[in-house]
């Protein structure tokens, strides 16, 4: 048998063990959906409610609103911050992956630093495509 293989024991199905991890994970929900109504209610009480033509003009930044409401934003924008989300994501893969991949090299297993090659070079095919069309230019 290769060293590679891991072998799983499978194991009978227990109903104590179950309704255990169960019952903390539905603990742990009614607790989420209790402090989540207690931090709006406290903040529906505690907050002020003196409204004002001020108060409910919508904030753009410091620039007074205009009386049109549509505006042309350009699609750059929109792919930027797709781009940004896609390395964003991609950030987030390498930290499981390192903790693998060191569990692994202890074992003599390259697979998993050949994989995130693979991965991270998709990647940066990924970035120079867009530089080439120019999505990551501000002005044009």
């Amino acid at each position: 048998m290769s060293p590679l293989l891991i072998s799983v024991k499978l194991q009978a199905f227990d109903l104590n063990i179950f309704v255990g991890n169960w019952t903390a994970v539905a603990l742990s929900a009614i607790i989420a959906v209790i402090a989540i109504g207690a931090m709006f209610g406290a903040s529906r009480f505690l907050s002020s409610r003196r409204y004002s033509e001020t108060k409910l003009t919508p904030y753009e930044c410091g620039i007074p609103p205009t009386r049109y409401f549509w505006s042309n934003i350009n699609i750059r924008f929109y792919i930027f911050a797709i781009l940004f989300l896609i390395f964003d994501v991609e950030a987030v893969f390498l930290f499981p992956w390192a903790v693998i991949f060191l569990q692994q090299r202890d074992l003599g297993n390259a697979i998993p630093f050949y994989a995130m090659l693979m991965f991270l070079g998709v990647l940066f095919f990924a970035i120079i495509y867009g530089w080439k069309k120019g999505v990551l230019d501000w002005q044009k």
